[in-house]
């Protein structure tokens, strides 16, 4: 088994063995931890009472970062030529149909999120295999699939971020850059977590919230406690 780094060695030292942090300490220590030569992210993951096997535990929603993530989201619009200017003008990075699908079909997939009308989808349904494993597929629950191109290409340019339970009933996502403000990754943490609290299904019994763990790319987890989100 390899040896943790140099970095990653002295990042853990920071952090007391066994001690659950508030939300805030969280934030600021692990901007202290973030010991890479990038600007490294910053994720959460946390771990939910839910059995995602059961169609109503699935925990999935949509929230707007208030300061983003700390990168540039690469937009592509899927939509007829009516609607191609509005998602230009919008800021998507690149625009199309026909063209884009055909990209997609050989192997291209080098943005973040699709954005596409309800009249398109029918089409896109071959690029499941594509698409899916990749998180890319529009869906009219995180807001993707809509008439409203223009806000829906605003709102993932503004931080709008999409997430969804995994099989194993964790929620992982990004929540900024190790360059930002700990009071601006707390803001973010707190605005994804109090999303993720009002998503709870009625049919998830027990402890919904189970652990959460703030941590940097390469760096160590932190524990925050539950009860700081929880009140």
């Amino acid at each position: 088994m390899p040896k943790n780094g140099k970095n990653y060695n002295e990042a853990k030292q920071l952090i007391e063995t066994g001690k659950e942090y508030s939300l805030e300490e969280a934030a600021e220590l692990v901007v202290k931890t973030a010991k890479t030569k990038f600007d490294a992210s910053i994720d959460i993951d946390v771990r939910l009472g839910v059995d995602p096997r059961q169609a109503d535990q699935m925990v999935r929603g949509n929230v707007s970062l208030p300061h983003g993530i700390g990168k540039t989201i690469r937009v592509l619009a899927l939509v007829n030529p009516a609607k191609q200017e509005e998602a230009r003008e919008a800021g998507a990075d690149h625009v199309g149909l026909d063209d884009y699908i055909e990209k997609m079909e050989g192997g291209w997939t080098d943005i973040d999120v699709i954005v596409a009308t309800p009249d398109v989808m029918g089409k896109l349904g071959k690029l499941g295999r594509v698409l899916g494993p990749r998180g890319l597929m529009p869906n009219p629950k995180s807001g993707t699939v809509t008439m409203e191109v223009a806000q829906a290409v605003k709102d993932v340019k503004a931080g709008k971020i999409d997430f969804r339970v995994d099989k194993y009933g964790i929620l992982h996502t990004s929540i900024g850059k190790a360059s930002f403000e700990p009071k601006k990754l707390y803001e973010n943490a707190e605005a994804f977590l109090q999303t993720v609290l009002k998503l709870k299904p009625s049919s998830s019994k027990g402890t919904y919230v189970k652990s959460i763990y703030i941590s940097s790319t390469m760096g160590p987890s932190i524990q925050v406690s539950r009860s700081t989100v929880q009140r």
